[in-house]
């Protein structure tokens, strides 16, 4: 098949004559049709960086979303890749996806002409079944998560546990951040935090006046924003007991990633470095933003490659290990993965009107395990490890949450029941 921006070849013509057929063609790395809003997203200007200020608006979407660390006033702390990539080889005869969406049929490059997607890969048991760069992207850009970074916290809070350098999910913030003792937020537990049930009451409605602006604005060292630490501080009022109800607030992550870091006594840049990406055989840096207090910003700002994106993928699937290593501890995992292993209010269905929630990973009503690490404005990790199915997916969309703009949402959900009804995946539920 041919997607805009990169083929992925499943026959048997010779490499060495295959860019020569497709340039005759006029296909080669050539966008067939306009990509959605490319104007508004700065094709004219070669898709701008901007600056600490603009970096989140268009049309600097594509070009800071794709590579934060150029981007002036932004500090970031690399996570260094490993000496030897692990292979991701291409399916030598990938099927078609398809999809149905709003009673109509579709294909995956119906999916890349309707949504503003900078990056997709779908991988079935480790093989690249499809893989597209738009916007001028190449492979080497390393996509923004925003809240896919939850997940990795998640993750390098599981290999702390089992370390011990974390004595228990049940042991309060503030045993191990100093900081926050007194504070509601210190008295809450990590396990509370990992399924954020503090209770506690942290508006996200992404319009500017939030409580996730207050965080964002503090973490970016705004004038006047306070520090990070006080604006966690300031969170006291409850909507709920601790540990009793799933409610969003990226302040949860934020006191895990400074757990994280005060119990091991390290940073999150070298214990993803070490725990993660160099183990898993990750093929670029990526990279973490940073605070203006030097935490990395562990609610949303780790930024990777596609392809880097879907070896973690790919690490979910297989149960957290890497051949017959174990990255991640498998109780850990599931506990963070498995709707079965989770407390009712907090199962599909429950949690949400859809997914329930897990630590720091959302879960979806199948029979078959199926999880989704996700981040604002179409970032998405859907992972089904009894399928071996992955499907990564970075976007440039212009709401930030479905409350916004229902649409791009609700088809990226039945692309990926596509992707599972095409690739011998279980939708059932």
């Amino acid at each position: 098949m041919i997607c805009r921006g990169r083929v992925v070849w499943g026959s048997t013509v010779s490499r060495a004559v295959l860019p020569v057929m497709l340039a005759a063609l006029g296909l080669l790395m050539t966008p067939v049709h306009a990509e959605p809003d490319e104007d508004l997203l700065g094709k004219t200007q070669n898709y701008p960086l901007g600056n600490a200020s603009t970096w989140y608006g268009n049309p600097y979407r594509v070009g800071s979303w794709s590579a934060l660390d150029q981007v002036r006033g932004i500090k970031t702390r690399l996570v260094a890749r490993a000496s030897q990539p692990s292979s991701l080889p291409q399916a030598t005869q990938p099927p078609a996806i398809g999809y149905r969406y709003r009673n109509r049929a579709y294909t995956l490059a119906d999916y890349l002409q309707r949504q503003r997607t900078t990056g997709l890969l779908v991988l079935k048991n480790g093989e690249i079944v499809a893989e597209h760069y738009g916007y001028g992207r190449k492979d080497d850009a390393r996509f923004l998560s925003f809240s896919m970074a939850k997940s990795v916290t998640s993750l390098l809070i599981g290999r702390a546990l089992a370390g011990g350098q974390i004595a228990s999910l049940d042991d309060t913030a503030d045993k191990y951040v100093k900081t926050l003792a007194g504070s509601p937020y210190g008295a809450s537990t990590v396990r509370q935090l990992l399924r954020m049930s503090s209770g506690l009451t942290f508006t996200e409605r992404y319009d500017s006046t939030d409580d996730i602006a207050r965080l964002s604005r503090a973490s970016a060292g705004a004038l006047g924003a306070g520090t990070p630490v006080e604006v966690l501080r300031s969170i006291t009022d409850r909507h709920a007991n601790p540990g009793e109800k799933f409610v969003y607030a990226s302040a949860e992550t934020d006191v895990l990633g400074r757990v994280l870091v005060a119990a091991t006594g390290r940073n999150m840049a070298e214990l993803t470095t070490e725990w993660l990406w160099q183990p898993m055989g990750a093929e670029h840096d990526a990279f973490w933003r940073v605070s203006v207090d030097g935490q990395e910003q562990s609610y949303g700002a780790f930024n990777a490659s596609l392809r880097d994106w879907a070896r973690l993928g790919q690490l979910l699937a297989n149960d957290g290990k890497v051949g017959t290593q174990q990255l991640i501890p498998l109780d850990y995992l599931l506990d963070a993965t498995d709707a079965e292993r989770q407390p009712t209010a907090f199962k599909p269905r429950k949690a949400t009107p859809f997914f329930g929630y897990g630590y720091q990973f959302w879960l979806q009503p199948l029979r078959q395990r199926t999880f989704v690490m996700q981040g604002i404005h179409g970032q998405t990790i859907y992972v089904q490890p009894a399928s071996g199915l992955v499907l990564v997916l970075t976007s440039v969309w212009e709401s930030a949450s479905g409350r916004q703009n229902p649409q791009p949402y609700e088809e990226r959900e039945a692309l990926w029941r596509g992707v599972l009804e095409s690739l011998g995946g279980s939708t059932a539920e």
